[in-house]
């Protein structure tokens, strides 16, 4: 069904892309690409077309690339279009295409470095839109052109290379791009050095840009940097090119050893100080400052066999600084001759040369000056028992001056002596006491006791040495141990109890305190037949029961002794009561009156204090009964039939109303005689009493019955507080106006609680006997 199409020209497309670059006039090529051509017992289908090349940088435009036609339709009637990339694609516009002709032009200059092909799609159509034939592939190839120069990665290349190094050491590489094709000579990089000064001792390699050394010769105290000017040339070289630079600097080895600057130093430094500088040794190293291989380090090989002189090295100079660190004595040598040698830090090169001058002599001139006496023992310690009398001598505690040739006298004083205790010859310095001195002083400190003794000459100017005198106060065994307790009690059973807990004290110090020894007194050797004693720890011991004797107070003798040298002792006498005890192994409450004996008093001064304590009794009690009777009979009377009542609830002590110009307050006559108010009838006073009740009825009999106490008080309140004539009992009466905020509560019994139920009376049983009835009517059950 498909009608024969005809290819006219279609060898030509294969030597095209050469000849398109070639400004000028040529002949275009007309591709059949949808030709199919009858092989024997099958149909083939269209050629498939090779690419098309065309250069880029092309400036000649519109340029005709080719033309493609379709033998199904006759010239006219059919519409050729394209699509792809550089046509409806990003970048568009680069291609168009004849639709009537079918002619293909590139419409703007293409650059293979951003696209370097393009891969089209060609359609035919009739005049009617119906496709005509297969959409086929046109691919464009853009062929380069050496339009890039090469660039190098960094404008400076930096290098670091040993001073000496053999020929042949890599030292940097240098690297170059080309944006050209890389399959063509357009990109083919070849690399030289245009400048590197004389000698030529770098090479580089013309294809990887390695740099190295090509011959001896690196010295850095030479030459420490090197600057070389590098070029890359595409083209294999012959192209375009581009030039660099590479800083090769040489590091420093340790091939020159440091020497002093001259072979003898003279320097001065005086006696008797330390710490001092005394000079400076000069030297010299061609290595690079600031490296191992330059610092400096000094030894003394000569001339020091005591080791009074040191050298550090100036970090900043590389000199040596020679100083003292033990005082010189210039009576004992007057000059030091010292050889110093000096070396670097890092160790030198083998092949290095030696230095002329790596030793030099110092010649050290001390100078005399007057120096401070010296104490030959400091500090001075001794010891002195406690207690020694005044004028003990101590200790002489002398000094004596360094400067022999010097006649000189020393004279002694005290600088520190806070008791005053000590006494110095200012001649010999002989120390002695002048007092005694207190065991309970605060400047004894551990049992040490310190002072400061000064000895001075008499040079001009004079000077003076300081010693210390530290005297040990021995301690004297002078003190017996004394019983913490001297009385205590048992149990009668000798099985109950923990027995009596005995401990001692002593004054004295160790080692002449514990342990104590706890004796029953020899002197009394029965003892030890009810008694025994033993030792706890080293301070305590236990007495207990051997066997039952009597209950009460029991007199025992013990003896202790310390453990001093010599040991001190003391007989003490211990006063032990014996009592019944319980099952917890304390005495029984009814042993109190034996354990009190355990106090000193006997029975027999026990009788006559309560003989005397029963005749005081008997003496007041008349005058107690006559007072009485007195007060009774100056009363008005209150609760008639009731003063012989044991209760004695109600007294009358004193009555404090709201002043003077009070006169509603209430009446406690009301209480005392109810009887005689019947006729006193004054007006209401009240709005609230009722007409009927203008006068207070009279109160009750008065109970017989001390059970009916409490009611008759009630009802003799409710009476006072139903009279019209006078406030009730429990009103708020103003007396006077002190202003607001009062911290304290109301006392009217209008604001507060209207019954007794909330009231705790608890705490009168605490008020003694004579509120035990208002505690019983009260209080709580």
């Amino acid at each position: 069904m498909d009608v024969a199409l005809l290819l006219a020209l279609g060898l030509l497309a294969q030597s095209l892309g050469p000849s398109l670059g070639v400004p000028g006039r040529r002949r275009l090529s007309t591709l059949y690409p949808w030709h199919r051509a009858v092989v024997s017992g099958r149909v083939r289908r269209a050629w498939v077309i090779p690419p098309i090349s065309v250069s880029e940088n092309h400036k000649r435009l519109p340029y005709p690339l080719v033309q493609i036609k379709s033998d199904k339709q006759p010239l006219g009637s059919v519409i050729y279009s394209i699509q792809g990339p550089g046509v409806d694609e990003e970048p568009q516009g680069v291609f168009s295409i004849d639709k009537f002709t079918g002619k293909v032009f590139l419409n703007a200059m293409l650059d293979r470095e951003k696209t370097d092909r393009f891969r089209l799609r060609a359609f035919a159509l009739d005049l009617g839109g119906a496709t005509l034939e297969e959409p086929t592939d046109l691919e464009i190839v853009v062929v380069d052109q050496n339009d890039n120069r090469p660039v190098f990665r960094q404008e400076a290349f930096m290098g670091r290379v040993l001073e000496g190094a053999v020929p042949g050491t890599y030292v940097t590489r240098a690297e170059a791009t080309d944006a050209d094709d890389p399959e063509t000579d357009n990109a083919a990089l070849r690399y030289s050095i245009l400048e590197q000064g004389s000698p030529q001792l770098f090479s580089i390699d013309e294809h990887t840009g390695d740099i190295r050394t090509v011959q001896v010769g690196l010295d850095r105290e030479v030459v420490a940097v090197y600057n070389l000017t590098l070029q890359v040339a595409d083209m294999s070289g012959d192209g375009l090119t581009a030039t660099a630079s590479a800083i090769i600097t040489l590091e420093d080895v340790n091939d020159n050893a440091p020497g002093f600057t001259q072979d003898e130093f003279f320097m001065e430094v005086t006696e008797a100080v330390s710490g001092v500088d005394v000079g400076r040794l000069e030297v010299q190293d061609r290595d690079l400052p600031g490296s191992p291989n330059w610092a400096a380090r000094f030894t003394i090989l000569e001339g020091d066999p005591n080791g009074q002189f040191t050298i550090r090295t100036d970090p900043q100079t590389n000199e040596g600084v020679l100083s003292v660190v033990k005082p010189l004595d210039y009576e004992s040598c007057e000059q030091y001759d010292l050889r110093v040698a000096v070396q670097n830090e890092a160790p030198l090169q083998a092949a290095a040369p030696r230095a002329e001058r790596g030793q030099a002599r110092v010649s050290v001139r001390v100078q005399d000056v007057n120096e401070a006496p010296v104490f030959q023992e400091n500090p001075l310690r001794t010891s002195l028992p406690e207690g020694v009398l005044p004028g003990t001598p101590v200790a002489t505690f002398s000094a004596q001056d360094p400067d022999t040739e010097q006649l000189q006298r020393l004279s002694y004083s005290k600088d520190y002596d806070p008791e005053d205790w000590l006494q110095v010859d200012r001649a010999t310095g002989r120390v002695q006491t002048q007092r005694v001195l207190s065991p309970a002083s605060p400047f004894l400190k551990d049992g040490w006791y310190r002072a400061i003794i000064l000895a001075c000459d008499d040079a001009s100017p004079p000077r003076t040495a300081t010693g210390t005198l530290s005297v040990e106060i021995l301690e004297v065994n002078d003190h017996a141990p004394e019983l913490s307790l001297r009385s205590g009690s048992v149990c009668s059973e000798p099985g109950q109890g923990s027995g009596l807990l005995l401990g001692a004290t002593d004054e004295d110090l160790p080692p002449h305190g514990a342990p104590f020894h706890f004796q029953l007194s020899p002197r009394v050797p029965e003892l030890t037949q009810n008694w025994s004693l033993s030792q706890i720890n080293v301070s305590h011991a236990q007495l207990r029961l051997r066997h039952q004797v009597r209950e009460g107070l029991h007199r025992l003798s013990l003896l202790l002794r310390d453990s001093g040298q010599p040991p001190q002792q003391r007989e003490q006498p211990l006063n032990v009561t014996v009592c019944r005890c319980g099952k917890d192994g304390a005495c029984l409450p009814g042993a109190t009156a034996r354990r009190a004996g355990g106090a000193g008093i006997s029975l027999g001064a026990l009788v006559i204090v309560l003989a005397s304590v029963i005749l005081l009794l008997l003496l007041a009690l008349p005058v107690a009964l006559v007072a009485r009777s007195r007060q009774q009979s100056g009363d008005k009377g209150f609760l008639h039939g009731l003063q012989d009542d044991l209760r004695d609830n109600i007294l009358n002590y004193d009555e404090q109303g709201g002043g003077e110009e009070d006169q509603d307050a209430y009446d406690i006559n009301q209480l005392r005689h109810p009887t005689e108010l019947a006729a006193l009838c004054r007006p209401p006073v009240r709005r609230d009493a009722p007409f009927s009740r203008g006068c207070p009825q009279a109160a009750r009999v008065l109970p017989s019955s001390p059970a009916n106490i409490a009611d008759f008080i009630n009802d003799g309140l409710e009476v006072a507080d139903s009279d019209p004539s006078v406030p009730p009992y429990d009103t708020a009466l103003i007396y006077d106006y002190e202003g607001d905020g009062s911290v304290a509560g109301t006392l009217s019994s209008i604001l507060s609680s209207l019954g007794d139920e909330d009231q705790d009376y608890s705490c009168l049983w605490d008020w003694g006997p004579r509120f035990a009835r208002l505690a019983d009517l009260y209080g709580p059950p």
